[in-house]
């Protein structure tokens, strides 16, 4: 189940998503239909211009029939019979030399009462009513043409089959010399165009423009997706920016009221809290004479004395003071901390390893700020090895950076409580305030300065801080 946080990241975008992606494949199906349409129209165009070339050929092949073969044979013989075989040859020759060198598959001649009086395919010559109505529609002078297509569903579903042929039928008339005119109709004409090239060549070309869009199409949707990609990172990374943000205004509030309650509190309590300390104080001298085994003075002593440390860190944390920035070095800053824990260092066995980098720059910082912020993680990695244990302190300079790395051998961060630590109040320890290490980030980051903690993969926990150095 996705957590708010995650639908506010992916929401603003989805949107934008949907209508790139859905507008692409609308292009695509466009493309797809344009395609098809264009390559249908060229077809039609295709099939309007062999219709009209076949009427220009039977224009053409009626003048010739006529100058060539019907004046020369009615004047020599006296009637026109192609059962002739002279007459026929004549005939075939006129008609073959007029189709030479066009795309004209068969040609076919009926007279007026629907017989084959000549073909190309001489077995065909003598038969009758091969016309259909097509022939009944030229006698009347009406040309007509109808596609003939060979194939199974699918190629010609595709528009590839694997015949396509135009036929034709016109009126063959009789011509008046020296006059445009024509004279009766004597028979009709049967063209047959093979227009399987075309149709392949139409194909191929609806092929190329489709392989087109698709390489388009492709490279287009890689384009958006990586704009797309990107854009969804900005988006992702003003949410996180945003919830950021509102996490410390959040912070930031929670802050405030708790500076102010604190303030209010904290002189109620630390004025009872300083008599109730003195007068224990003076009551613990006066016991030590009367009864020195009684503890109970010290007890309240003591009792304060954390109480008004746990005061102190609430005001620290609450009411975070501005740092007064003097020039200063990291090493001597720890020096200073390993002197001040060094009889706790000796009595409890820790062992210390410095690595530190005197070529190291100054920084600009206030240190006694710094000797806090280090004095409580290096108290931490104590008391997370209590029986001893391996302290090491390293620091090293990177893209003008200073780096402090605390290392320790303890038994690390659990898993569960690493995305906890950071909580105001958060604590593993029976008398921890859980402010000790929200102090420190408030330190480090009031100094511009980053602070990260992580468990070594040998064991232990490691704690960095990144602070600015002086530009040289």
């Amino acid at each position: 189940m996705n957590s708010p946080s995650s639908e506010e990241k992916t929401k603003p975008f989805r949107l934008v998503k949907y209508f790139t992606f859905s507008s692409l494949i609308a292009i695509f199906l466009g493309t797809l239909v344009l395609s098809a349409l264009s390559t249908h129209w060229a077809r039609a165009i295709q099939r309007q211009k062999s219709e009209d070339y076949a009427l220009a050929l039977v224009e053409n092949l009626n003048h010739q029939v006529f100058l060539q073969f019907v004046i020369p044979v009615a004047l020599k013989y006296g009637k026109i019979q192609l059962r002739n075989p002279e007459q026929f040859d004549r005939m075939d020759k006129v008609v073959r030399s007029t189709f030479h060198s066009f795309k004209v598959e068969s040609v076919n001649i009926f007279d007026k009462n629907n017989t084959v009086s000549y073909s190309y395919d001489r077995d065909l010559i003598g038969k009758q009513d091969l016309g259909g109505p097509e022939y009944r529609y030229a006698m009347e002078g009406r040309p007509t043409s109808r596609l003939v297509q060979r194939g199974n569903f699918l190629e010609i579903f595709l528009g590839i089959p694997k015949e396509s042929k135009i036929i034709t039928f016109a009126a063959l008339r009789a011509e008046k010399p020296l006059s445009r005119i024509s004279g009766p109709v004597l028979g009709v004409v049967e063209i047959v165009q093979d227009l399987s090239d075309e149709y392949r060549a139409f194909f191929r070309f609806q092929m190329v423009v489709i392989l087109s869009s698709t390489v388009v199409m492709g490279f287009l949707f890689l384009s958006l997706l990586f704009v797309v990609k990107r854009g969804e990172a900005i988006i992702e990374s003003r949410s996180q920016e945003r919830l950021r943000l509102k996490e410390e205004l959040s912070r930031a509030d929670h802050l405030s009221s708790l500076g102010k309650l604190t303030a209010g509190i904290s002189h109620e309590i630390r004025n009872p809290l300083g008599i109730i300390r003195s007068s224990a104080e003076h009551l613990q001298k006066k016991m030590a004479q009367l009864d020195p085994e009684n503890r109970i003075p010290q007890i309240i002593v003591e009792e304060a004395g954390r109480l008004n440390d746990i005061i102190t860190d609430f005001l620290n944390y609450a009411r975070p003071k501005e740092p007064k920035r003097v020039s200063c070095r990291v090493e001597d800053i720890i020096e200073k901390n390993l002197a001040f824990l060094d009889a706790q260092l000796t009595e409890k066995g820790y062992v210390v390893e410095k690595h530190l980098d005197r070529r190291l720059p100054a920084i600009l910082a206030d240190a006694d700020m710094l000797y806090q912020a280090f004095l409580n993680i290096l108290i931490n990695a104590m008391q997370a090895m209590p029986d001893g244990g391996r302290l090491q302190i390293t620091t090293e300079m990177i893209n003008q950076q200073a780096l402090i790395h605390f290392d320790d051998n303890g038994k690390g961060i659990p898993e569960e409580n690493k995305e906890k630590i950071w909580n105001p109040f958060f604590t593993t320890k029976e008398m921890g305030t859980g402010l000790g290490l929200g102090i420190v980030k408030n330190i480090i980051e009031s100094h511009e300065g980053k602070i990260g903690i992580g468990n070594l993969s040998k064991g232990g926990t490691r704690v960095t801080v990144t602070l600015p150095l002086l530009p040289e």
